[in-house]
Formats: structure tokens, sequence, C-alpha cells
């Protein structure tokens, strides 16, 4: 029996034994699916095992299931805040307080989102603010500030359907292969930096895909559409930066789209075009010249420049005596006389003070 497996489930909870509560949970939603409180109890034992995705998941099930479910409400907000996920969890637990006003756990955590909100609306205006005027040279960029510091412990789990994604400017589309697909067997749930989606049909079993996203979404302007070969999810980013993968991962670089203001001083952003520019590369060669003919060199650097300069506007016979008396005096001498050099061995002419020596290998 189901309530016979959700006692035993509060009892392991009660003994801190989290895994076997889940366990057990799992087991008693097989036999009760649509039991809401099952869900919750099962959210609030991931939470413990920061199994985070998860929670999420369960507490949005608990409350499709039955939405005057506080507790549901609260621990789902409580799933987000360790996610970081600060404005989704102000909003569930807005909900929960709500139903339970008398509840002061409410309220203390709907302080702390607030908090964190500012705290990070501050940090991102501050670096869009470095971002818009500083370049940063791609093998310099770090990860950013604004990425949840704690990495999510997800379970593995064998997934039925194959998925990848691509990305725009300002989207990322998911797309999961699945076909035949009725359109009430797919739900999908966004959070801030979360994409919970599950695919029930029956007979068999559940299958969820709920990836800690690469970077942060704005979930009111996302949407999916279950179309007969696929489900193809549309996440509209908060920021606009490449994702160099589908999930978040502790070692993720994030690489900023930086728009460099133009010489009028105008802030007016830019977009961008489907149409290339055209790249004048004879005059971007010409500069690059010019540059380095200006550059001021000293010591070793200046005398190997001004070799290099010799050789470039040489004739053939005058590189030809150049690469022979180099080589073969082991770098000690350098003639630009083809006849001086073509007909003989050029010894080499160490300094004074120093003398030639052959290294066998």
């Amino acid at each position: 029996m189901a309530s016979d497996l959700q006692m035993k489930a509060k009892e392991a909870f009660i003994d801190e034994n989290f895994e076997l509560a889940a366990d057990l949970l799992t087991q008693a939603i097989n036999l009760n699916p649509n039991g809401a409180e099952l869900y919750a109890d099962r959210a609030q034992a991931n939470i413990k095992l920061l199994n985070l995705p998860e929670a999420v998941a369960d507490a949005n099930r608990a409350i499709e299931l039955d939405n005057s479910m506080a507790r549901a409400y609260f621990r789902k907000g409580t799933a987000c805040m360790k996610l970081e996920e600060y404005e989704t969890a102000k909003a569930a637990l807005e909900i929960g307080a709500s139903l339970d006003p008398g509840n002061l756990r409410f309220k203390n955590l709907i302080k702390q989102c607030e908090e964190c909100i500012a705290e990070e609306a501050a940090n991102l205006s501050r670096q869009a603010s470095e971002a818009t005027t500083k370049v940063v040279p791609m093998e310099d960029v770090q990860q950013a500030d604004v990425l949840p510091s704690q990495p999510p412990i997800v379970t593995p789990t064998k997934p039925k359907y194959r998925h990848e994604f691509y990305q725009k400017l300002d989207e990322v589309v998911v797309t999961i292969f699945a076909k035949g697909l009725p359109a009430n067997a797919v739900t999908v749930d966004f959070g801030e930096q979360i994409l919970s989606v599950s695919i029930s049909v029956h007979g068999e079993d559940a299958y969820h895909f709920q990836p800690r996203l690469f970077g942060k979404i704005i979930p009111d302007k996302c949407r999916y559409v279950v179309l007969t070969t696929k489900v193809e999810i549309h996440l509209a980013k908060t920021d606009p930066i490449h994702w160099t993968s589908l999930e978040y991962s502790k070692d993720t670089t994030v690489v900023w789209k930086i728009n460099v203001a133009s010489g009028t001083g105008s802030n007016r952003p830019s977009y961008p075009s489907s149409k290339p520019k055209a790249v004048d590369w004879d005059k971007l060669e010409a500069e690059v010249k010019k540059q380095e003919k200006e550059e001021k060199l000293d010591g070793d650097a200046a005398l190997n420049k001004f070799f290099r300069e010799i050789y470039q506007d040489a004739d053939e016979e005058t590189r030809r005596a150049m690469k022979k008396s180099f080589v073969e005096s082991n770098g000690t001498v350098l003639s630009t006389n083809w006849k001086e050099v073509g007909s003989k061995k050029v010894e080499g002419s160490p300094p004074d003070g120093m003398e030639m020596k052959k290294w066998e290998l």
C-alpha cells in the first residue's frame, strides 16, 4: 500500500536516511501516481539530497495535483533558492504565504529572496557596465560572478529520447526527438536557470529531462510546441552570452557579447545582420606592415627586425646567400653576396673569446 510506504519513508526521514526515504516514496508514487502529498514529501527528500532540479519537478507536480497545498509551494521555493533562482522562489513562496498566512517561515524566506534579488541586480549592473567599457581577450575570460557556486547533484537517468540544442543571440532552442506524442503527454516548466520536461505516455515509464541550464532565462518569454516528430522548446536568454553547452557545470566559462560604442559617441545598440560586412584585406595588411615598420625595438629584437627587412626586400640571389651562409656557419655569419659564398662552404666565425664546438646527438 502507498500509505504504508509513505509511513516508512517518514520514519527513514526522521532517521536522516534521505536516500531510503526518496526510494520508498518513489515506490509509493508508482502505486499512487496522483498522490500530491507523495510528491511533496519526495521533494523534501530530494532537497536534503541536493537533487534540486528533481525537487523542483516534484513540487511542481504536487502543485498540479493540489494547488492549495502550501507546503508544496514552500518546498519549491526552498529548492529554487538553493538553485539561486530567487525570482521563481519568491513567486512560489508568496502563493504559499497566501495559503498559510500565519506561517512565519514564508515571510522569512521571502525577505531573503528580496535581499538576494537586490544584490544580484547590483552585481549584474556592475558587470554590464564593466563589459561595455572594457574588451576582454578570450583567453582571459574567467567564470562570471553571476554563476552559482554550488554545482547541482543530478541523479543519472537513461533518457528515452535524444535531444540537441542550437542558439541565437537572444534564445536557445532545445529539440527533443519524439514521434507521435499527444500534446497533453508533455509538460514543460521554466525556472530562472532550470528546464523541466516530463513526457508521460500511457503504458510507459515517464521520461524526465531536468537540466540545470548553462545560463539564466526569462521564464515568461519561453515557449514550447509539440510537433509530429519532436518537441521544440524556445528558451529566452536573460543575458547575451554564448552557451558553450546546454547544461551548467562548475567548469563553465561565460563569454559576454560586448557592444563597442561607435566613434560618434552614440549609445544606439547594434543588431545582428545576416549580410556579412566586407573586409578590405589589402588595407588591413598595409596597416599591419606600417605598424611593424614603426615599431621601436632594442637589442637583439632590433637586429633581427633589421635582418628580416633585408631578407623581405632582397632578390633571390641575396636570399640564397643569406640562407647558405647562416646555416653553414651555425648562425655566426650572414652574407648577402652569393658570388662570395655560393662556390664554397662558409666557415663559422664565433665572436672574440668564444670557440665553435660541434655537438653530436
